[in-house]
């Protein structure tokens, strides 16, 4: 209103009623005064709660990761169950068994190959909780069926003495695979929607964790467990060359019925527009990659950090057996204390890690990585320093990988987020498969100690890059 108008509109009113509305008025200013006093206290009592408390808090965050927890677990250890099987089924006497492992592993990696982006597309169009629940139940159907297909196929030859078998394991294994591709991007793609932002990077150091330590446990303590379910089921009278089975699928199974009692808030998919065709939603994830730096260098970050650790998983046998102290079978030790590490790093980051941005936690622990990898080169002929290394280790790669998963969620618009985390799932699966193949080639030609050496430059050619790419990223923002 005009300054004029004001005036004509007081010349209207008596004075009394001018002082009245002005008196009013200041009352009315003092109380929103005193409130905006006190409001930030009561506001930030609920801000007061930070690190893992609100999070164990979150119902749905605690369904997501109790899901996680035996779908992973199942995942990791059915690489072991195959091979067990071969073991007792297939492998003939005085033959190597990589002759058969070596097709097993080909049927594992194709589809994170062929459909890990595919399946990231189709996550962003369909339910995420129809995904996660389903991916699981049919896992679980695949592994319980698989010893009656075996005991159905048994002595049955297909083409060039290829028993029909051993053609149903690779089947199974290859449709399981397959089904993992989708459950993996669903699963990164909900925490956003269940979680928020604020306490992103306490979930992501859960989640982060979880994933480091059941990659542990799968490779470490697999056989184990799995001759635990077996001698477990025998002694309830089954047979006792079923328990490994029933202890996987019956994994992914209570993984899916866990997950039914998930509760997205808009989870019906995002439109297909105009019926775009799969392949161009990949580019367009792929365009998303290329022009977000922030997120690209994350991702970059994540591959670089699971190899290494794919390939610590096989050269950690090496290393025990050098270890005076312990016996090559007891490499589990090493990996064990490199999962304490990262667990205690975790629980420090979701507490402070806010205090610091995530490139620069990244940096340090990619700093930290590469002294730990040169620190346990040298460790072959002492147990004690090779499992202080082995801990550093660990506290340092949760530096790397919480800060970097909580930043592609937070920088990845929800549209995208399938197909982003379709193509980093993409590329961490390969990223695992990979180092497992190449790991045991390089040793044998260059040493234990040098490709350990050559992992710790890995690890800070990638800080290096962070730091590189970051800069770049905040130069282009400006």
């Amino acid at each position: 209103m005009p300054f004029s108008e004001k005036l004509d509109c007081q010349e209207n009113y008596p004075k009394s009623d001018i002082a009245e509305t002005f008196k009013t008025q200041d009352s009315t200013a003092a109380i929103s005064m005193k409130h905006r006093q006190q409001s930030p206290q009561k506001q930030h009592k609920s801000q007061d709660i930070q690190g893992f408390l609100p999070i164990l808090q979150n119902t749905q965050f605690l369904i997501l990761w109790g899901g996680q927890i035996f779908s992973q677990l199942a995942d990791k250890i059915y690489l072991v169950l195959t091979i067990a099987i071969v073991a007792s089924s297939f492998q003939i006497a005085g033959e190597p068994i990589s002759l058969w492992v070596s097709p097993i592993t080909i049927a594992f990696t194709i589809p994170a190959v062929l459909f890990g982006s595919l399946a990231g597309v189709y996550v962003d169009r369909w339910s995420k909780k129809s995904v996660l629940v389903l991916s699981n139940l049919f896992r679980g159907v695949f592994v319980l069926i698989l010893p009656v297909l075996l005991w159905l196929a048994e002595g049955k030859i297909l083409i060039n003495k290829i028993s029909l078998g051993f053609f149903l394991l690779l089947t199974i294994t290859f449709l399981v695979s397959t089904l993992t591709q989708f459950f993996a991007p669903a699963e990164q793609a909900t925490i956003p929607f269940i979680v928020p932002k604020k306490d992103l990077l306490a979930a992501n150091s859960i989640y982060t964790t979880t994933i480091m330590a059941l990659l542990i446990v799968g490779f470490a303590l697999g056989e184990p467990l799995l001759d635990l379910a077996d001698h477990l089921v025998g002694s309830w009278g089954f047979a006792e060359d079923i328990g490994k089975e029933i202890l996987v699928g019956g994994a992914y199974a209570i993984a899916g019925i866990i997950l039914m009692g998930l509760k997205i808030d808009h989870d019906r998919g995002s439109p297909n527009p105009e019926n775009s065709h799969p392949l161009q939603d990949i580019g367009e994830g792929i365009q998303y990659l290329k022009t977000n730096l922030r997120v690209r260098n994350a991702l970059i970050q994540l591959i670089i950090l699971f190899s290494i650790f794919a390939a610590l998983v096989v050269l950690a046998v090496s290393l025990a057996d050098k270890i005076p102290e312990i016996e090559a079978d007891e490499f589990g030790i090493l990996l064990a204390t490199t999962g304490i590490g990262m667990g205690a790093s975790a629980a420090v980051i979701g507490n402070l890690g806010q205090r610091f941005s995530n490139a620069q936690l990244s940096f340090w622990g990619s700093v930290g990585m590469a002294g730990s990898l040169v620190g346990l080169s040298s460790a072959t002929v002492n147990l004690w320093l090779a499992l202080v290394m082995c801990v550093f280790m660990g506290v340092f790669a949760a530096l790397i990988g919480v800060p970097m998963q909580t930043t592609i969620q937070l920088e990845t618009p929800p549209d995208m987020r399938g197909k982003v985390f379709g193509l980093q799932n993409n590329a961490v699966n390969i990223a695992l498969s990979l180092p497992l193949v190449l790991a045991a080639e390089a040793e044998a030609h260059f040493g234990l100690a040098s490709v350990i050496l050559g992992l710790a430059a890995i690890a800070l050619l990638g800080g290096l890059l962070t730091r590189y790419l970051t800069r770049l990223s905040d130069k282009g923002s400006r």
